[in-house]
């Protein structure tokens, strides 16, 4: 079987968020880069059917080359090897399109990937993907296992879950839950050093359309200074609530 896992490169959620001070993009500087941590899920996920039915596992970024770090350590986990579209990750679309045709020509029969970035949080993507290579499509998996050309996903809804079984090939978008956090792979010396032996292929992009312009970016508003009130004081508690914080 052949696995394709869709990761992105994303800020470690202690990095400090800036931007330029035109405010029309992102400051990368001082930035560190780490795995989308529910791609990070889909990706052990794989390795451990690369482990138990022979799979072979290719990891698929769309980004600059500023992004291979993020990509060789996706290697050291225990990816076979990877591709990066040499193209900026500008909208979901364009992001789809070029995963879509990296899928269809490798021949994939799972495509794997989380359900969202946690930068930007669009949650577009996987559906996206699904839909342009009109393949089943799961979305918000906490659970997967494929026997032969079938998959039974268990997703989260309102109330419990859902078991949903579909034909391979598909798309299973997966979140925190698709494998237990203990089991999340972090790579060892002997990982790191066949990393850098192992194919990644740069490929150009299949087409330039975005169909998002992202026109200005702001930071969020600073909070207001905390404002401590004795606890017998509730007459104040009310005012302040009713006057400034105008929520009653």
């Amino acid at each position: 079987m052949k696995i394709l896992v869709c990761i992105s490169s994303v800020p470690d959620t202690t990095s400090k968020i800036n931007f330029t001070a035109d405010k029309s993009a992102f400051d990368k500087n001082g930035i560190q880069w780490v795995i989308n941590p529910l791609d990070e899920f889909a990706l052990t996920k794989a390795i451990k059917l690369q482990e138990s039915q022979g799979a072979t596992v290719t990891v698929v970024n769309v980004g600059d080359a500023g992004t291979e770090a993020v990509i060789r350590k996706a290697l050291a986990i225990g990816a076979n090897d990877a591709i990066r579209v040499n193209t900026e990750a500008k909208d979901s679309f364009s992001v789809a399109k070029e995963i879509a045709k990296v899928a269809q020509d490798g021949g994939y029969e799972l495509i794997l990937m989380g359900k969202e970035s946690i930068d930007y949080n669009g949650g577009a993507v996987p559906g996206m993907v699904a839909q342009l290579l009109n393949f089943p499509f799961v979305n918000a998996s906490v659970g997967l296992e494929v026997n032969g050309s079938e998959a039974t996903a268990v997703r989260e809804i309102e109330g419990g879950k859902e078991t949903i079984s579909v034909k391979l090939p598909a798309v299973v978008a997966g979140q925190k839950g698709l494998v237990d956090e203990k089991d999340l792979i972090i790579p060892n010396m002997r990982g790191i050093m066949s990393a850098r032996t192992k194919a990644l292929v740069v490929v150009e992009p299949s087409n330039s359309e975005v169909k998002v312009e992202a026109v200005s970016f702001d930071s969020v508003a600073p909070r207001a200074a905390v404002k401590l009130v004795s606890a017998d004081n509730l007459d104040e508690l009310v005012r302040l609530l009713h006057e400034e914080a105008k929520v009653i």
